[in-house]
């Protein structure tokens, strides 16, 4: 059973909305980001572009809410072929996971997922999920999608 902690005060949201409106902002830096944006002032919600080689480009969406922050990037669509093998390998991919796993979302498509507590987002927090979502989509997105669409996968 997960433990159930407090919700974020609303001075708690705004110093963690800060935070990360920092961190996003210095990542620009980075080679393999693309581009940071925040769709929306008003809303607790972030998304890194990342440029990859195995695949080209992918999002890493922050959302921050009254409990934790959530993240998630789309890693493929729904196998058309091999599902169990697809999501075999997914699920041996998971136990090598550090705080994200692989989840089926709509309509079946692969998102790459984590959470962490509120009173656990820090720089160094933040750095490890996003470093996580690229080394894993690298490692993992090429042997995914060769054996969810064979050859109609050009990689």
């Amino acid at each position: 059973m997960r433990e159930q902690r407090p919700a974020s005060s609303e001075q708690e949201l705004a110093r963690l909305t800060a935070l990360i409106d920092a961190w996003t902002s210095e990542q620009v830096a980075e080679d393999w980001v693309v581009a940071v944006e925040r769709p929306e002032a008003d809303k607790p919600l972030w998304f890194v572009r990342c440029r990859g080689e195995e695949k080209g480009v992918f999002t890493v969406w922050f959302m921050l809410r009254q409990r934790s922050l959530f993240v998630e990037t789309y890693f493929m669509p729904a196998p058309e072929q091999e599902h169990a093998a697809v999501y075999e390998y997914l699920l041996r991919r998971n136990l090598r996971l550090f705080g994200a796993k692989f989840s089926i979302g709509n309509e079946d498509a692969v998102y790459l997922t984590a959470e962490v507590h509120n009173e656990d987002v820090s720089a160094d927090e933040l750095d490890r999920l996003l470093g996580t979502a690229y080394m894993e989509t690298e490692q993992s997105f090429r042997p995914a999608m060769r054996l969810g669409f064979g050859s109609k996968f050009q990689g």
